[in-house]
């Protein structure tokens, strides 16, 4: 009975009951797509918001339901586990704690109708006025049970100094496949009695929550008002490979990857030349995005409202042209939201001895990779990449201080550091 009055409700609180790590990002309705939210101007960033600073960020996102619908928006504040805490918005939202989206465009030129909307936070008369992890919840006719999706926002109040630095492990089972974080937290500018209970650690890389490392890893040294986290088993991630590609900018110039395309009266298929595993291939350097995607195009369109939408047909060619025994094969990246869901899932084509898999994309440039699920255990999860220290990672560190009397986590220092500084054109 409570399902069938609070679908919503419940489909919103499911996530964080089954997972102790959660991703912030979920979306509720397939008619949405192309969420980008990130800072002003930068795609490749995190939404970030500097407490009372000019700091703005960008929403953007398409309805292909392609009528004008009535969207707002308001911040729900959480722990540093994405677990919403027990307050008022009014004790965390400065104004409004709701705002309506205005700004939308019925798409033109493209095949595909949609409607895209778009926003620039926080409005003046809607601010977080506390630090911490907020959701960016998108919901429809002011009614916050039509939640359509949710976006993780960071609000940093800096008051912790950080010093970080990817190193090479020392073990020998992981000393040429994986990157080790160390780093170090200055917490003087805290009122700190027990630093030990007070501050937690989160460390992300390229900005997945889904894989995030740092539930209950206490510092290896306190030094003053220092702490230094630096032991061999944490914050230790596979180094993985430069992601796969797909440059999707225009569908009249096919690019390298692409096979071939078929053109209808109103719409375009894309066809991809089959990927094939990677772990035996020796590494090699190229800038990717690290999972991102990027909404452009070649054209001189606008690609928010003008640029079309195409189904891209993924194969992959498994060794031998087997299908793996007891295990599912996963499209991986920004593009599906890191989802190991049913419409992420490959399907082996056992006439063709191929998996085939397939998504509904947007013009813009992408990343992604592929990952097998055990059946009996998807929690035990095999990258076809191969898994190399030289690999250029992105890693994101994150602070958060809760005093006695906080009823909330404080944000309270960033720190972003890169695998590799050299960025070399092609290296071996």
């Amino acid at each position: 009975m409570f399902l069938k009055k609070f679908p919503v409700l419940f489909s919103f609180l499911l996530p964080f009951v089954l997972n102790a790590q959660v991703s912030p990002d979920i979306v509720y309705n397939d008619k949405i797509k192309t969420i980008r939210f990130h800072m002003y101007g930068d795609h490749e960033t995190m939404p970030v918001y500097k407490l009372n600073s000019g700091d703005r960020l960008e929403l953007h996102f398409d309805d292909l339901d392609a009528n004008v619908k009535t969207y707002y928006y308001t911040y729900q504040l959480c722990d540093y586990n994405w677990r919403p805490v027990n307050l008022s918005s009014f004790d965390f939202v400065k104004g409004f704690t709701q705002q309506r989206i205005t700004t939308y465009r019925i798409s033109s030129i493209a095949f595909t109708r949609y409607t895209h909307y778009q926003a620039i936070l926080p409005e003046a008369n809607s601010v977080p006025s506390r630090s911490g992890n907020y959701l960016l919840k998108v919901f429809l006719d002011g009614d916050t049970s039509k939640t359509v999706f949710t976006r993780g926002l960071l609000v940093l109040e800096p008051k912790a100094q950080l010093s970080a630095q990817v190193i090479q492990p020392f073990g020998p089972q992981s000393f040429n496949t994986h990157q080790r974080v160390k780093f170090s937290v200055n917490v003087q500018g805290l009122n700190s009695f027990d630093a030990n209970r007070q501050v937690k650690v989160k460390v992300l890389q390229n900005y997945r929550w889904d894989i995030a490392q740092g539930e209950q890893v206490m510092p290896t040294f306190v030094r003053g008002n220092v702490l230094e986290y630096n032991t061999e088993n944490n914050f230790v991630f596979p180094g993985g490979k430069e992601w796969r590609w797909l440059d999707l900018r225009s569908l009249r110039l096919l690019s390298d990857r692409i096979e071939r395309k078929e053109d209808k009266k109103t719409s375009v298929d894309i066809f991809m030349k089959p990927d094939t595993d990677r772990g035996g291939q020796r590494y090699i350097y190229y800038k990717d995005m690290n999972g991102l995607y990027w909404s452009t195009t070649y054209e001189s369109i606008n690609p928010y409202w003008q640029g079309d939408y195409a189904t891209v047909h993924f194969s992959f060619a498994p060794p031998a042209r087997e299908e793996y025994k007891d295990k599912d094969l996963f499209l991986v990246g920004q593009l599906t939201n890191y989802e190991y869901s049913d419409a992420n899932k490959m399907v082996f084509n056992a006439e063709k001895n191929i998996y085939e898999g397939q998504q509904f994309l947007k013009q813009g440039y992408y990343d992604y990779t592929y990952m097998l699920l055990d059946k009996n255990d998807p929690s035990q999860k095999t990258a076809l990449e191969g898994n190399y220290w030289e690999t250029e990672n992105v890693y994101t560190v994150l602070v958060y201080y809760k005093s006695f009397t906080d009823q909330s986590d404080q944000l309270v220092g960033i720190a972003r550091v890169s695998s590799r500084t050299d960025r070399p054109g092609i290296s071996f």
